[in-house]
């Protein structure tokens, strides 16, 4: 049956978020380098969707795969629609970059080079550093058409060179073809890395029959060897840094003696970097899966070629044809390429500040001294990050170590840093004689590796591994901490549940919440679901809302009592904090609400399907918050008549999340830690300076600070109130 609601497209969406990013860079309050760095989130996330998101879509509209949610008609034109669209951000990325950003940078005395114009001072800097530092690691490929295809590697910057022989006599023309492919020979055999590209000696030959005809070369960048940006020497109180492709391009006649050469152009390719794996595979198989997998991530089917936008149309139409380009994978770029380095562009000038961003705060309740088992043995506990330390969650662990009460401790992993403070002390907790499981979920995207590594180094120490379950991602993030008295009496045992990763890297950078806490109640779910995990027990939740369980009946319920408040003349109000609102169904249930007169506030950082503006989302109002930290906690709101219910967890509403994966949420039972969670919704509800309306056109609207009010920037006035409450 055909809904009568109307939704906005997943990606298209997710692409009015990513401009929001790129916006940032436009904001004068913040540090230079601050928005400099928004430029470079921005690309890299343009980065990945293309491999997924566009990757995904283009195998649908070539015929290479089926799918239940769109025709190849209706894929092939999605893909026309996102390329029109991510064009148009790029030419004002383009525009952000060179009118805000270089001219920033030029006033606090920072000379960024962009063209061949180099000061005259610095002519020979350049020249010699290139032959020193560049020159060596530097392999040109001809390319030509109908001949061998070369491979370019995927997300790797390559120059392409178009040069023509110089005018010579015609008794020199035999010699002028001996040195090419004399020269051409060198690359091939001596010089390829496994690295480079490979090109047979026929792609090599060039025609001789008319030496003025172009000769096409590409080149691959060796920032393996050469870091892209380059310091030159400061000149009175005046610091200069250069791309090195363009030192490069100044000193292409040294690498090409004897051509003219005529033009040079950035261009790379992305390449599809799904995994497509047996979901219902046994855990061993899905392991030899994944390691087989993985490592072809890096040639996957090209779903992206950009070139630099100022490419003359013959040039770019033979790189077309060598490299057997679809036109509908053709993405105009910038001058320079792979944006996503500019979080590396070094700051000669020490007199320009960094963003003093709010430093992760120990409770006072909390220090060293004080344990969190007695703690949270007599009231619950909530822990936001990053504004929150990390350290507590991982002392939690090291207590569970060393408690001699510790019968077992149970985590689910998803996606844990490298050299993992958290897994170290896993690890700890096995050679100490603690009975340890960890269920790790190896198909999470771009972690799959480093998850099968932790696992491997975690099973070595004896700890007992979970592997994926058939079919399902396991998203929750929960750790379960279970024990049991000397003399065998029952003691309370300690439950955590997160809408974060056990990661100490990302929660200094993510905003979530972490629950701990004691109540029985929760203690025996989370015991269940670990069960569930192992295939050992039905399902039986009486507190947890569990994806695939009793997650959607309950959510069904709230919503319903809040149309029933509405129609009953009373107050129905929502608010609903998460990364992504995707499900049409659960989209239907708020359109619905709206209907019936309730309230709805939406704080949704990225993809939202749900329109606001219609008749029939009158009463909704769609928030975004792009900040210093990336808004990541999952928090729901029912009003329930003056007596809220408030929800925590892992789950955003997409269907991947509430139909096909494991998700825990749990209630938060305590008044004082729920009315926390209220106090935080309304900053956030109130910001004036970092929150955006999206409307009825997907455009991020600042919201207007009223006359009069006080400037709430969310992120840092509740980090104040948080501050001010530790005692």
């Amino acid at each position: 049956m055909e809904s009568k609601y109307n939704y906005f497209k997943r990606d298209i969406s997710w692409l009015s978020f990513n401009y929001r990013v790129l916006l940032e860079a436009l904001d004068e309050r913040l540090p230079l380098y601050e928005r400099i760095n928004f430029i470079s989130i921005y690309s890299s996330n343009l980065e990945e969707f293309y491999k997924i998101r566009v990757a995904d879509h283009k195998a649908v509209a070539s015929g290479a795969t089926e799918s239940d949610e769109e025709t190849v008609q209706s894929a092939r034109e999605l893909v026309e629609e996102i390329n029109k669209e991510v064009t148009r951000q790029l030419d004002d990325r383009v525009r952000i970059y060179e009118q805000k950003i270089l001219p920033a940078l030029r006033k606090n005395h920072i000379i960024f080079y962009q063209d061949n114009h180099v000061e005259p001072f610095h002519q020979q800097f350049i020249k010699d550093f290139f032959r020193e530092e560049i020159f060596p690691y530097l392999q040109p490929v001809p390319v030509s058409k109908d001949k061998i295809v070369s491979f370019l590697r995927d997300n790797r910057l390559y120059l392409a060179i178009r040069v023509y022989p110089k005018k010579e006599e015609k008794n020199k023309g035999e010699e002028t073809k001996e040195n090419i492919e004399k020269y051409t020979g060198e690359c091939i055999n001596e010089r390829n890395d496994g690295e480079g590209i490979k090109v047979g000696m026929e792609a090599a030959r060039p025609n001789v029959t008319d030496l003025r005809q172009p000769l096409y070369f590409v080149m691959k960048q060796p920032y393996a060897k050469v870091p892209r940006f380059i310091e030159l020497p400061s000149r009175e109180k005046n610091h200069y840094l250069m791309f090195t492709e363009d030192i490069i391009k100044a000193n292409l006649n040294l690498i090409f003696p004897g051509y003219d050469v005529d033009s040079s152009y950035c261009i790379k390719i992305s390449r599809d970097a799904d995994i497509l794996i047996d979901d219902t595979a046994s855990s061993a198989d899905l392991v030899a899966q994944l390691k087989k997998k993985v490592k072809k991530r890096k040639i996957g089917d090209v779903c992206r070629f950009v070139y630099d936008r100022a490419m003359p149309s013959e040039f770019l139409d033979f790189l077309v044809d060598a490299f057997r380009i679809q036109r509908d994978e053709l993405v105009p770029g910038d001058k320079h390429l792979n944006l996503e380095d500019l979080r590396h562009l070094p700051n000669p000038n020490k007199s320009l500040h960094s963003l003093e961003k709010p430093k992760p705060m120990k409770l006072t309740v909390l220090d060293e001294k004080e344990s969190i088992f007695n703690y949270v043995a007599k009231k619950d506990l909530l822990l936001y990050y990053p504004y929150h330390s990390f350290e507590h969650f991982i002392h939690f662990l090291y207590e569970a170590v060393h408690n001699p009460e510790t019968r077992e401790i149970m985590v689910t992993q998803y996606r844990v840093a490298e050299n993992s403070a958290v897994i170290n002390t896993l690890i700890a907790a096995a050679q100490n004689g603690k009975k340890v499981t960890v269920f790790v979920e190896l198909k999470a995207r771009f972690d799959e590796e480093n998850n099968l590594a932790t696992a491997e180094m975690m099973q070595a120490a004896g700890i007992k591994i979970i592997y994926s379950i058939p079919g399902l991602k396991v998203h929750a993030k929960v750790a379960l901490i279970r024990r049991r008295g000397l003399n065998g009496e029952k003691i309370p045992s300690y439950a955590y549940i997160s809408t974060g990763n056990f990661n100490e890297k990302t929660a200094t950078l993510y905003a979530d919440c972490g629950l701990f806490t004691c109540r029985k109640e929760i203690v025996a779910d989370l015991y269940n679901l670990f069960r569930i995990l192992q295939g050992k027990e039905d399902p039986k939740f009486t507190t947890l809302l569990v994806a695939r369980f009793n997650l959607i009946p309950e959510l069904n319920r709230l919503i319903d009592r809040e149309i029933s408040l509405a129609d009953e003349g009373k107050q129905g109000r929502i608010i609903l904090k998460m990364n992504a609102l995707q499900d049409p169904t659960m989209i239907d249930r708020l359109y619905e609400a709206s209907e019936h007169g309730v309230q709805i506030d939406l704080i949704v950082r990225g993809i939202c399907c749900l329109i606001p503006g219609q008749s029939y989302s009158r009463n909704i109002r769609v928030t975004r918050i792009v900040d210093s930290f990336l808004e990541h906690a999952r928090i729901w709101y029912f009003g329930n008549d003056g007596t809220p219910k408030v929800f925590m967890g892992s789950p955003d509403w997409m269907r991947r999340n509430l139909y096909r994966r494991i998700e825990a949420i749990t209630p938060v039972l305590a008044p004082d830690l729920r009315d926390n969670l209220i106090e935080m919704l309304d900053i956030q509800l109130a910001d004036n300076q970092k929150a955006c309306w999206v409307d009825d056109k997907l455009q991020n609207i600042f919201k207007k600070r009223t006359p009069g009010t006080p400037a709430v920037r969310a992120q840092y006035t509740f980090y104040d109130w948080l501050n001010k409450t530790n005692s």
